[in-house]
């Protein structure tokens, strides 16, 4: 069979499109693929030791029993006290940013060489772990770059797999781009692999979201990132604060926070730059703790709703509600989500016909169901590979 368009009219297309599939082609490609953690714990550096992780899981257990009745339903609680028994932080992240504050460059330079030690006698190890440097603005810009070093040189260059750097309060794409330029020339001064330090952008700052020209900043940071940006941390409250937020109404779920992660989530889908909520700064201690359970399970599950799979955790009694929410959000839709896939793979058209694309997020919402303990593997009757297949396309 032939058709009547002329070979010109292909041409002419491809010419007229050329641009735009360029464009496409240069879109930044994932730097890192695989499990994402459900949440960052961060831990100021003074108080990071090899212990760390162990101790914030007693006292998460600690919080359990001693502030009964549980704050989540009871069928989830032998799953969340193994998951706080075997593995309590699942990304960690050694803080000198807000958390440790400006204490002088005698004690920081002290700190970052003490925390770079804790790290090489780190047990339990999370599977992730990281460290919070101070930003790349003027007025911390050495201290920042100086701890990093430091750090670096206490390890002697040896860091553990997905070690990862997180660049506080950007306000635009030049300050990603050095953060590139640095890497590398850390990677060489250690004898690191190419490639190897990676970094997450911190989005707490108006100009990180809206830059002076009207385009979205974001857009941009993965493209001059020279395939070093793993990430994107919403800053709940510097960035509410800097937009007029009353104190007492700044949360993750004030309108400017939903505006400012829906354009964090437009402007790098399919980039691969994973998304990460911020936290929430109502503590559960002492006798609020029930009601300030409640908010942050409630928080967790409207995260999750929304597409955002990882946020911040600020207090050990935070784990106990972070498993938990994750935990139900998965387990809620878990059935219908292997009943849609099955009917997908079998290619039989149910109450609901599927697409690839749709396929695609079945195949995730499984993977990260069983990564973070919510799923067993009998419970999903897909193997792995065929999981990851799916996930990749």
């Amino acid at each position: 069979m032939t058709g009547r368009l002329p070979d010109s009219v292909y041409r002419e297309l491809d010419q007229r499109l050329a641009p735009v599939d360029a464009v496409l082609r240069a879109r930044p490609r994932p730097a890192v693929t695989g499990r994402q953690p459900v949440h960052t714990v961060y831990v100021p550096a003074d108080r990071f030791a090899p212990s760390v992780v162990a101790a914030w899981g007693a006292e998460a257990l600690a919080a359990l029993d001693a502030w009964p009745p549980l704050p989540f339903p009871e069928e989830l609680r032998d799953r969340v006290v193994t998951k706080l028994t075997r593995e309590p932080i699942e990304d960690l992240r050694i803080d000198f940013e807000d958390g440790y504050g400006a204490r002088g460059d005698d004690a920081e330079d002290v700190a970052a060489a003490a925390a770079g030690a804790a790290l090489l006698s780190l047990a339990p190890a999370p599977p992730f772990i990281g460290m919070r440097i101070k930003s790349l603005e003027a007025a911390t810009r050495r201290r920042g770059v100086r701890t990093l070093d430091l750090f670096l040189s206490a390890v002697d260059g040896a860091l553990p797999a997905g070690f990862v750097v997180t660049l506080p309060k950007v306000s635009a794409a030049a300050q990603v781009a050095a953060m590139a330029q640095l890497c590398a020339q850390l990677e060489l001064a250690y004898g690191l692999a190419p490639r190897s330090l990676l970094f997450e952008a911190q989005v707490e700052t108006p100009l990180a979201v809206l830059g002076p020209d009207g385009a979205a900043t974001v857009a941009r940071l993965a493209t001059v990132a020279e395939g070093r940006l793993v990430g994107l941390h919403y800053g709940t409250y510097d960035y509410s604060a800097a937009l007029g937020v009353a104190a007492s109404e700044q949360s993750l779920a004030h309108p400017v926070a939903d505006h400012a992660k829906a354009v964090m989530q437009v402007a790098v889908a399919g980039t691969g730059v994973r998304l990460s909520d911020g936290s929430c700064n109502v503590l559960p201690v002492g006798p609020g703790i029930h009601a300030a359970w409640q908010l942050h399970h409630r928080l967790v599950l409207r995260s999750l709703a929304h597409g955002f799979y990882q946020g911040w955790d600020l207090h050990p009694a935070q784990l106990p509600t972070r498993f938990a929410a994750t935990y139900a959000f998965f387990r809620s839709a878990s059935a219908a989500a292997v009943e849609r896939l099955g009917a997908y793979l079998e290619r039989q058209a149910g109450g609901i016909l599927d697409e690839p694309a749709t396929a695609r997020a079945l195949a995730g919402f499984l993977l990260r169901g069983l990564d973070c303990g919510a799923l067993d593997l009998p419970e999903v009757p897909f193997t792995r590979p065929t999981l990851e297949a799916l996930w990749a396309v």
